[in-house]
């Protein structure tokens, strides 16, 4: 399977460097690996020893092999890579400043690739290629914050593990309630995974929030995936500007899923287009993805 997706700088159909392409092959695509997910995706134990193991000065040497893969850019690191102290510490790096700029409206929450589902239903299996869960299903069992019944906008943004892995507030907003943690699987979210596993995000373990802005409430729902031993918030308070951090997630592809009521949002026509098409498009943090419903333009 040979995973593209669209540059929106370049405009570019790109072919994805995916890390570790064999394993997850073998993971997702042989019978032997699918009778081990129980033990690699079933709970926490692999992903947490990869966690100490990339936690680890020792792990320093890894370091140089993720800078290498297109796409990384370490130059935008705000550290030369001698000064990290362990892989994770290069993973969940900060940047320069001004490397991500922030533009107009309502702005990207992650570097990754966005796919836009328009229009979802919330008691309707969630409109991914073979999903059978629904879109409340994703937030959770009952007790759990809830969308309520009706329509939904959700743009899924895939961290690969070559991204910027830390994602902020794509708004002016408030987060009245704290995150609710919903423990949950590790699958990877990688299109290899997704083919054979697409209900991942109502079964990995996420973090809810929900958020109030101008044109109303949204969540956003952080995803972990294999290898991500931990999703950190890092905010603090009620009332956060746009481009304001919001957290980081250490080691692994992750995924952060932004949910709001249809057509609240007038997302940009390329990426509604790509969407379209069945194509992700390559986003950077900081930039537009839509404006309000009442600032078309």
């Amino acid at each position: 399977m040979t995973v593209e997706y669209i540059d929106r700088r370049s405009g570019r159909r790109v072919r994805e460097s995916v890390m570790g392409d064999g394993a997850l092959r073998f993971a997702y695509e042989t019978l032997l690996g699918r009778t081990l997910w129980p033990v690699l995706f079933g709970s926490r134990l692999c992903s947490a020893v990869l966690g100490r193991r990339y936690d680890s000065p020792r792990s320093k040497s890894d370091i140089a092999s993720l800078a290498s893969i297109p796409g990384c850019c370490p130059d935008e690191a705000e550290k030369p890579l001698s000064e990290y102290g362990s892989f994770n510490e290069f993973f969940t790096r900060r940047l320069k400043p001004g490397a991500r700029p922030l533009g107009e409206g309502f702005v990207s929450p992650a570097d990754g690739r966005l796919r836009l589902f328009l229009g979802a239903y919330a008691d309707s299996p969630f409109p991914l290629k073979g999903a059978r869960r629904t879109l409340r299903e994703v937030f959770g069992p009952p007790g759990a914050p809830q969308v309520p019944g009706g329509r939904y906008d959700v743009a899924v943004v895939r961290l690969a593990p070559v991204d910027y892995h830390r994602f902020h507030f794509p708004c002016d907003c408030r987060t009245p309630d704290a995150p609710c943690v919903m423990r949950g699987a590790y699958h990877s979210v990688n299109p290899i995974a997704l083919v054979r596993r697409p209900d991942v995000y109502a079964e990995n373990e996420r973090q809810i929030v929900r958020a109030e802005a101008d044109f109303g409430s949204f969540w956003l729902v952080d995803v972990g995936a294999f290898g991500v031993g931990t999703i950190v918030q890092t905010y603090g308070g009620v009332d956060h500007a746009k481009g304001d951090e919001k957290g980081y997630f250490k080691f692994g592809g992750s995924t952060v899923i932004l949910v709001a009521p249809a057509a609240a949002l007038r997302f940009d026509g390329d990426l509604v287009r790509n969407s379209s098409d069945g194509l992700e498009t390559l986003v950077r943090c900081g930039e537009r993805i839509a404006l309000p419903a009442t600032r078309q333009g």
